[in-house]
């Protein structure tokens, strides 16, 4: 669920759970509230709020075909791009674990800020998903090939400290998150040209977007994994927490 408040000129948009998934429902939702505020003329800056945020619910995903597959990537991406494209800055405010989906969430955002508890990662080859929501494209470019291959082989999630060190977030603060995090926005938008912000913006935003040229395949080759014998059998054996069968590695030459 999402709850929607406004302090000023910014709006801020807050899952409202502990812990939170992305289903289509709220991805929709989340979309848009996002351009709502986009076209609102008195919103200079949105803040999004999360305690622990997690990519797709494995339940959901263990019922889908290959088609439902894509089309819950499409609306993932969709969301996504709304969240890098706005013409207004966007700031994470992250308290707890932001992991899967909800990792590649927070590095769509402009800036990020969070409370030393956060933890950050990608561990979808724990289940048998890809990370190519985004995560393994954004990765290499936020904190190094080798950094993001070690984020995605190990599935070993950052401290925030860590996080920060990486490149992954900008802030790790003592205080209340949110505050903070408006702050940072307000440090952003009482100071700077709406235009200036825009072009820069569009201009950061392009070097990031030559990563996600593959899109379209890795939204495809990713909903046939969902739909492949090995993520139906480890995703149900993780949902039921059991011991995950270990599965041979074959090579391709």
């Amino acid at each position: 669920m999402i709850e929607v408040e406004r302090d000023g000129e910014i709006q801020l948009i807050r899952f409202a759970d502990k812990i939170s998934l992305l289903s289509i429902e709220t991805l929709n939702e989340l979309k848009k509230t996002v351009l709502q505020a986009d076209a609102d003329e008195s919103v200079s800056a949105i803040v999004i709020s999360m305690t622990t945020l997690a990519g797709a619910n494995v339940k959901e995903l263990l019922k889908m075909n290959t088609e439902e597959g894509i089309r819950w990537l499409e609306t993932y991406w969709s969301t996504l791009s709304t969240l890098r494209e706005t013409g207004k800055l966007v700031v994470a405010a992250i308290k707890g674990n932001c992991v899967a989906g909800g990792n590649e969430l927070v590095m769509m955002c402009d800036l990020a800020v969070a409370a030393k508890s956060a933890r950050f990662g990608q561990p979808e080859i724990i289940v048998g998903s890809t990370a190519m929501g985004g995560g393994l494209q954004m990765l290499p470019l936020l904190v190094g090939e080798k950094r993001a291959r070690e984020i995605a082989f190990t599935a070993r999630l950052l401290s925030a400290e860590e996080a920060c060190d990486w490149g992954l977030i900008n802030r790790v603060v003592d205080g209340d998150v949110e505050e903070e995090a408006k702050k940072l926005a307000l440090e952003v938008v009482e100071r700077s040209s709406p235009q200036a912000f825009r072009v820069m913006k569009s201009c950061l935003n392009y070097w990031t977007n030559l990563a996600m040229l593959n899109w379209q395949i890795a939204r495809d080759l990713t909903a046939f994994v969902w739909n492949s014998e090995e993520f139906k059998e480890r995703g149900r054996d993780f949902l039921e927490k059991k011991k995950l069968e270990k599965r041979r590695f074959w090579g391709l030459y």
